[in-house]
């Protein structure tokens, strides 16, 4: 039997939920090797999903399983980034439905990214569990906090005095603010400018908006004007980046398991699924996935 054949279409799947019409859509390129940058990133533009995903060849050699082991490069409508957890998943995704389930391996820029796929039941639909890099917890200066606050539009006494707010790291860079109040999640309407600017200052992938619901269930917003877009959907890299500060900060267990609700204030909910293991520094990130059918013309 022959190999699948893994060609240059430009697919299209959205992640952290199997409805097409939820969670985040990405676009997917399974053999981007004949792709120049300037290529890849005029096909995000056009797509305009917030992230897209190029597999520009196998991964170095010892890093996976031969034909299981790739190299991927992530492009935002206006730049390349450095890791995206829903694009990630999406492919992943994409892949098992072409050479079966199973484990998989990434080579990001951000470091190598190992994921598994598998179906939640026999015939149900594929669910992607990606291992982020080694993350890491930061303080974010006063003054730039103040800044993202003015953007935001957000009083000091809107936040969550029990979710302090940190920069965080998971292969991306994400300032985490907490809201005290749904409702003060819910009201999103920020200065797109000022905020651009202060996450280039920063260089920071998005602004993550959390409300704590209950001991292990969080609901998430994520500015993403660096990437050209309002909002994004449903975020993997700031999920993974979440789960660390929440460890971090003792506001769980040292092992865990999170839910976070994204998306549905824009009309596309979705569900992540962040999980923390004693022991090991790294985070999991699962979600399920499912293509977007496009009507021909």
């Amino acid at each position: 039997m022959s190999e699948p054949t893994l060609t240059g279409e430009v697919l299209r799947y959205t992640a952290f939920s199997t409805d097409p019409a939820g969670g985040n859509p990405a676009g997917v390129v399974l053999d981007a090797s004949s792709l120049t940058d300037e290529e890849m990133l005029s096909i995000a533009a056009d797509l305009g999903y917030s992230e897209s995903a190029f597999l520009t060849g196998p991964a170095p050699d010892g890093a996976g399983e031969p034909g299981r082991a790739f190299t991927i490069r992530y492009f935002s409508p206006k730049a390349e980034v450095p890791f995206c957890g829903h694009a990630t998943v999406a492919t992943a995704v994409a892949l098992a439905e072409r050479i079966g389930e199973g484990d998989l391996v990434f080579e990001t820029r951000a470091g190598t990214v190992p994921v598994t796929v598998a179906a939640e039941r026999e015939g149900g639909p594929l669910r992607a569990t990606l291992t982020s890099v080694e993350p890491h917890v930061d303080a974010i200066a006063e003054a730039d906090l103040a800044e993202a606050l003015a953007a935001l539009g957000w009083p000091a006494g809107d936040l969550d005095p029990d979710l302090p707010p940190r920069i965080a790291y998971g292969g991306a860079r994400h300032l985490v603010v907490g809201a005290a109040t749904r409702a003060r999640l819910a009201d999103l309407s920020y200065d797109f400018a000022r905020l651009e600017a202060l996450m280039h200052r920063l260089e920071l992938t998005t602004v993550q908006l959390v409300w704590r619901e209950s001991a292990d269930v969080f609901h998430v917003r994520d500015p993403f004007p660096v990437g050209g877009v309002v909002e994004d959907p449903a975020t993997g890299a700031a999920a993974a980046a979440f789960g660390a500060y929440a460890r971090e900060l003792g506001l769980v267990p040292e092992a865990s398991v999170l839910t976070l609700h994204q998306g549905v204030d824009m009309g596309r909910p979705g569900v992540l699924t962040v999980e923390l293991r004693a022991g090991d520094p790294r985070v999991r990130v699962s979600g399920a996935g499912t293509p977007i059918e496009v009507e021909s013309a």
